[in-house]
């Protein structure tokens, strides 16, 4: 079932966001905030991987914390704001991804969770 089929509208589509942090201990932190603010309804904290980048005419290698979050599009303002407001890198990544398909009642919970449907 395709997420626009699943009983949620397009504004509340699902999406997957994805961004870095630097350590496991601003991961948290960050996780908790988007929860609290409910600009997602959940956020997993991976593991640390290795992140190869240029930066400033250099390349560059990191360890970082990635942090997946569930929101939908009509919260996706909020989360992005909320990001940009408590992320520590000068230019965080923030990309979002819309869900193809997904289990109706999950779906329909990550929008009650956002608020994007009334309880």
């Amino acid at each position: 079932m395709r997420a626009r089929e699943s009983g949620v509208n397009m504004m509340d589509e699902v999406l997957l966001v994805f961004t870095n942090l630097p350590d496991r201990a601003s991961a948290q932190k960050m996780a908790q905030v988007l929860i609290e603010s409910r600009a997602a309804a959940c956020v997993n904290i991976l593991a640390e991987c290795a992140s190869v980048y240029r930066w400033q005419g250099k390349v560059e290698t990191a360890s970082e914390v990635p942090l997946l979050a569930k929101t939908t599009r009509s919260a996706y303002p909020r989360l992005e704001t909320t990001l940009r407001a408590h992320h520590p890198y000068e230019l965080p990544e923030i990309v979002a991804v819309p869900l193809a398909a997904g289990f109706s009642s999950y779906l329909q919970w990550v929008a009650k969770e956002t608020g994007a449907t009334e309880e």
